[in-house]
């Protein structure tokens, strides 16, 4: 994973979210095909926009997962000034994640 891309818990969860621009946080485990796929998006997100992207393992957090409702993942939630703004499930074309994040 992309240095670019931070892991989070609940420790650094709610400090991420609560930005002044808007964050994506991917919700994801290790044992998920899909999130494998789309990891090399949100690396290369996480490039061109740092400090901007962020990962959730909820398998590790999953109070954050249950907060959330993540009910399915890969999950990625666009939040503005710690408000989910848009959630997308499943994997979206690039694009749509980039747009997510644009302020």
């Amino acid at each position: 994973m992309s240095t670019a891309v931070a892991e989070l818990n609940s420790q650094g969860f709610d400090e991420f979210i609560n930005q002044d621009q808007t964050v994506l946080v991917d919700f994801w485990a290790p044992w998920c095909g899909p999130c494998k796929a789309l990891a090399p998006t949100m690396d290369k997100l996480g490039e061109a926009n740092p400090g901007r992207v962020a990962k959730v393992n909820i398998d590790d957090a999953p109070e954050i997962a249950t907060r959330f409702g993540i009910a399915s993942i890969p999950t990625v939630i666009a939040f503005r000034k710690g408000e989910p703004a848009e959630m997308m499930v499943g994997i979206r074309p690039e694009q749509a994640y980039a747009d997510a994040l644009a302020d």
